[in-house]
């Protein structure tokens, strides 16, 4: 009996294949995706049926193909699967999808999986009306006494079934491209959207053949021949390691999976393998690169599958804020995904799985930090900066991560919050009670700070990472009666003020005398002059910004919401040491004209020493010293 039908497919509403353009698929390079995903699934379908005895057909080997044919500008993707009917045909392909768009899109709202309808060759199969003006269905059902059928459409809402051609079980798509997909009927392109989206999917995917050497024995001389030879180009690993125990793998796999996904990247420090069945599903590797203080370069590094098939990298819904920062892959069937699987959705499941990440990075930190401390704080510049940033935005990682999250000091030494807190508390408790944490950002060009905070056995922490201002608040808010100061952000007895005060060399006279020389010889907006009593071997002029402006500045210029404080002009504070002998001679010198230039030096040289003298400042200042030597 020979099948010939032609029929309209009815719809509700109007034209589908418009809303499945537009609507659907954000992107048209899906349709490749959806057209494997579909084959791969008819190909497994099979090996479960003949492995519950339903299907006692000779299996073959798993395998969907891939092919272009650039005259004929056509793509088929062949596989060798259940096949289907031509009522089967009439089902999926026209009922199922065409029972009117609305409607469609509302059923498809309650498919607790997307591959409820995208398996059944519903939804999927209509992204090939992305690229191709006209589809063709070429395919033999695995049935006993199935008869081949042929569908053909050509975007419309007309069809025609008649007897196919194909010989032996599964299905052909033939797409023959439209004048605005000609990009695809490229080789590269289409290579790389395989690789892109079928890297790891279950079944061999063939694409064409590829050149290879083998050994072929050996020559006159003993030497081994090698001969080139064509092989099946299969563009897939069916078995990434994801879907492997971890007690099968050694480190080299976890290494060489790592290499396969980033090849220019550096190794990572250590990695943790998901693995969990309840309650939701979940598999995956994820992978510490080494940060390096470079915070932005590394987002969008996890890849999100769902059973093997690669879903989308943008995957800040499922992966915490902070996680963004890790590498690797996670593999989840119960994530729902919208139509177009590219956005995924705000879901109960997502908050969990979120939830059991943070906690399984928590704990192998911890893991590590017990397990081999000294380890740990070597990797730490690396971890260091996704911990803290951790530990600011995720309540419940930072209630984990403060038992190893570590402070360093300027000598290299490490210490836990706690530690910290008790190395310092005697000596750095200021006179309302409060401990006083010192830190610098640049201990190169805050050195002298940090040598006279030295002198007075204070220690001083180093936050240099792009995220520490963010880490000084969240410390200064959960740590009790604790303030932190960047070390020059005052002279050292102002830092952390004791009730004990340096005494006055200056009469009240000679104070007030040094403060207006100083003030005339500065002769500059935002500088703010004053007299202090420190010890005479401290330098005679600093120069220094208060913690709390430069602090909102610092914050204005990252974009924390600080705006105004960045429109606002610098203030600075000049203290002048009125114990320093320098100050002496200054006073005692015999012109006005003398002592205002001893002054500038004064000044310039501690503006030197910060880095805050450019320009003709910096001329007039190397001519002045010329003269004065």
């Amino acid at each position: 009996m020979s099948i010939q039908e032609k029929g309209n497919i009815s719809i509700h509403t109007e034209n589908i294949f418009p809303i499945i353009k537009k609507f659907l698929y954000s992107d048209n390079e899906i349709f490749l995706r959806e057209l494997v995903s579909n084959a791969v699934d008819a190909v497994q379908k099979i090996k479960r049926l003949a492995a519950l005895g339903q299907y006692q057909g000779e299996l073959g080997s798993p395998l969907v193909e891939v092919s272009l044919d650039e005259e004929k500008k056509t793509i088929t993707i062949s596989d060798n699967g259940l096949g289907m009917t031509a009522d089967e045909i009439k089902k999926y392909i026209n009922q199922v999808a065409f029972s009117g768009a609305s409607e469609f899109v509302e059923k498809f709202k309650d498919a607790k999986d997307a591959n409820e309808i995208i398996g059944k060759f519903g939804l999927g199969f209509y992204s090939a009306f992305m690229v191709a003006d006209l589809v063709e269905i070429q395919t033999l059902s695995y049935q006993e006494g199935a008869e081949p059928a042929r569908w053909v459409c050509d975007g419309s809402t007309e069809f025609e079934i008649t007897e196919g051609a194909r010989s032996t079980r599964g299905t052909d798509i033939i797409l023959h491209i439209n004048k605005d997909a000609e990009e695809f009927l490229s080789k590269y392109k289409l290579e790389e959207i395989l690789d892109k989206y079928g890297k790891f999917l279950p079944v061999p995917i063939k694409f064409g053949t590829k050149t290879t050497t083998e050994p072929d024995g050996e020559d006159e001389e003993g030497k081994p021949k090698t001969r080139q030879i064509e092989v099946d180009n299969i563009i897939n690993t069916t078995n990434p390691i994801w879907t492997k125990a971890p007690t099968e793998l050694k480190d080299e796999d976890y290494l060489d999976f790592y290499k396969q996904l980033y090849p220019f990247s550096e190794d990572p420090l250590f990695w943790i393998h998901l693995n969990v069945d309840y309650p939701f599903n979940l598999t995956g590797v994820l992978y510490f690169p080494k940060l390096k203080n470079d915070f932005e370069m590394q987002r969008n590094k996890i890849k999100l599958f769902s059973r093997q098939v690669f879903i989308t990298d943008e995957v800040k819904d499922i992966v915490p804020e902070f996680l963004m920062l890790l590498h690797g892959v996670i593999d989840s069937p119960d994530i729902p995904l919208n139509v177009s699987r590219s956005f995924l959705q705000a879901d109960s499941n997502v908050k969990k799985i979120n939830s059991y990440i943070t906690k399984k990075v928590a704990d192998k930190l911890q893991e590590l930090f017990n397990k081999d401390r000294k380890s740990f704080e070597e990797k730490w510049t690396d971890i260091g900066l996704f911990v803290k940033y951790g530990i600011i935005s995720e309540e419940k990682f930072n209630d984990k991560a403060k038992d190893f999250a570590l402070l360093t000091n300027t000598a290299g030494e490490n210490f836990t919050l706690n530690e910290y807190h008790e190395k310092v508390k005697d000596l750095q408790t200021d006179k309302n009670g409060s401990v006083v944490y010192l830190y610098t950002t640049d201990a190169a060009k805050q050195d002298s700070f940090i040598q006279s905070a030295g002198k007075k056995g204070y220690d001083v922490l180093v936050m240099d990472s792009p995220i520490d201002n963010h880490f000084i608040n969240h410390l200064e808010q959960k740590l009790e009666k604790t303030v932190l100061k960047r070390v020059d952000s005052s002279v050292v007895d102002q830092l952390i003020e004791k009730d004990e005060q340096n005494e006055h060399v200056l009469t009240e006279e000679q104070t007030e005398k040094a403060k207006q020389v100083f003030e005339k010889a500065i002769s500059k907006p935002g500088y703010q002059v004053e007299v202090v009593a420190l010890h005479p071997d401290e330098m005679p002029v600093t120069v220094t910004m208060d913690e709390f402006m430069r602090r909102m500045k610092d914050m204005a210029k990252m974009g924390g919401g600080m705006g105004f404080y960045g429109q606002m002009p610098d203030n600075y504070k000049v203290a002048i040491n009125g114990n320093h002998k320098l100050i002496g001679r200054i006073l005692a010198a015999g012109s006005e004209e003398e002592q205002n230039k001893l002054a500038k030096q004064a000044v310039d040289l501690a503006l030197l020493s910060q880095g805050m003298l450019s320009g003709s400042d910096l001329t007039a200042f190397v001519s002045r010293s010329v003269e004065l030597i």
